[in-house]
């Protein structure tokens, strides 16, 4: 189907985003293609999406680009900026979530590799994190260290008292 669609796509919308920030620069085009007859079919399929991405990391001295193509198939009939903010808040959700078990939790640096166990700790850090958003805090990292730190607060968090 990839294939197909690369070979095949041809852009009825487009829009353009760009974003600054971070030392970086990135400017994404959305295009959409509504013509699925050089596909095989997808029930449900409507919208084929095309994101071309350019992506200008600022070093000190110098300027790094990468570029990058990505597709997705919806059974959505939006335009092109409806469909271009639901994949940018899709994965802007999908960093912090990240970011936060990642940073606060090391969640990246485990070494639990077993199936059932992976699933398990990825749903024990997020209750730990919904407890302490629950609590009040809103700095996952000031969090972890208060619950480090005091077996009271501990217990007051994961209601144990």
């Amino acid at each position: 189907m990839l294939a197909d669609v690369k070979a095949n796509f041809k852009a009825e919308q487009t829009v353009t985003n760009l974003d600054k920030g971070h030392g970086r620069i990135e400017k994404r085009t959305v295009s959409i293609c509504r013509d699925l007859s050089h596909i095989r079919a997808w029930p449900g399929l409507k919208t084929l999406i095309r994101v071309d991405s350019k992506r200008s990391i600022i070093y000190d001295d110098m300027i790094v680009d990468t570029y990058e193509t990505r597709y997705y198939i919806t059974s959505l009939l939006e335009d092109a900026t409806s469909l271009a903010k639901r994949i940018r808040g899709y994965w802007g959700v999908e960093n912090k979530v990240h970011y936060v078990r990642d940073v606060t939790q090391g969640e990246d640096a485990s070494r639990i590799r077993t199936t059932p166990l992976v699933g398990l700790f990825v749903q024990a850090r997020n209750m730990a994190l919904n407890l302490y958003r629950e609590y009040g805090w809103t700095n996952m990292a000031q969090a972890k260290r208060c619950c480090e730190q005091s077996l009271d607060i501990l217990m007051d968090v994961f209601r144990m008292k």
